[in-house]
């Protein structure tokens, strides 16, 4: 495995679990877009643009999700 591809292994493991503990608390909805701008970065490093722009459109609605969530 190179440095990449453990890359994109972080960013879609952590966007599984913060997906997950959602519920718990409001910052796992905003790691969770943080995990989505990593998934997205992997996927346009990696050459996978399409990949790229709907994980950067995730992060997009998680992050608004996360500023219109009550705390």
């Amino acid at each position: 495995m190179d440095a990449l591809t453990l890359f994109g292994l972080f960013a879609v493991t952590a966007m599984l679990v913060c997906y997950a503990m959602e519920d718990r608390s409001h910052w796992f909805v905003l790691l969770f877009a943080m995990s989505c701008a990593f998934g997205s970065a992997y996927g346009f490093l990696q050459g996978a643009w399409p990949f790229g722009v709907v994980e950067a459109i995730w992060a997009v609605v998680a992050l608004r999700r996360w500023y219109l969530r009550p705390r």
